[in-house]
Order: C-alpha cells, then sequence, then structure tokens
C-alpha cells in the first residue's frame, strides 16, 4: 500500500525517482524499492516522505483514508482556492 502511494504522490508532482531520491537524500534505487514492494522506507524516511509530500504518516501508512495538504504561509483567500479546486475535482469523478 506505502508503495503506491508513494510513486502516486511521486508522480503527481511530476518528478522522477532520481528527483525524489535527491530530495530524500537517498539513491534512485532506494526509491524504486519502496514502489516496487521491495522495502520499506524506515520510520524516519515515512516521516521525510511525509514532510516531502506534505501529507501525513498516517495517510502514508494507509491509517487514515483521506490526504491533507499543509497551507501553512498561504493567506485566507489562497486555501479557499484550494477548497474550491478540491470541491471542483471531487465534482468531475462524479
Amino acid at each position: 500500500m506505502i508503495a503506491e502511494k508513494i510513486k502516486a504522490l511521486r508522480e503527481a508532482r511530476g518528478w522522477a525517482q532520481a528527483e525524489l531520491a535527491r530530495r530524500m537524500g537517498i539513491t534512485r534505487n532506494g526509491v524504486n524499492s519502496w514502489e516496487q514492494g521491495l522495502s520499506v522506507p524506515s520510520p524516519a524516511s515515512i516521516v521525510e516522505l511525509a514532510k516531502t509530500f506534505s501529507v501525513s504518516t498516517d495517510y502514508l501508512l494507509g491509517l487514515e483514508p483521506l490526504a491533507s495538504i499543509n497551507v501553512s504561509g498561504l493567506d485566507e483567500k489562497d486555501v479557499a482556492t484550494l477548497a474550491m479546486l478540491a470541491d471542483r475535482l471531487r465534482a468531475t469523478k462524479d
């Protein structure tokens, strides 16, 4: 489950495995192993992945069904715009 989430979050940002590896300070092979389910990130790496992707560790681990977005540093107008975009995206899936 975590393998699919890492890959989906990485691809949603348009990052190659090498880019995520660079941001995490690991090898591309390490990222590939996570995404293929050959290995599991350490607890410290899970925390770093959560920070990198701005999601909770519970989301990465499949304990929380919803992703959260870190909106710190954004003003109220920007947060409202993000909320409207999320609503619009949900509506297109119905």
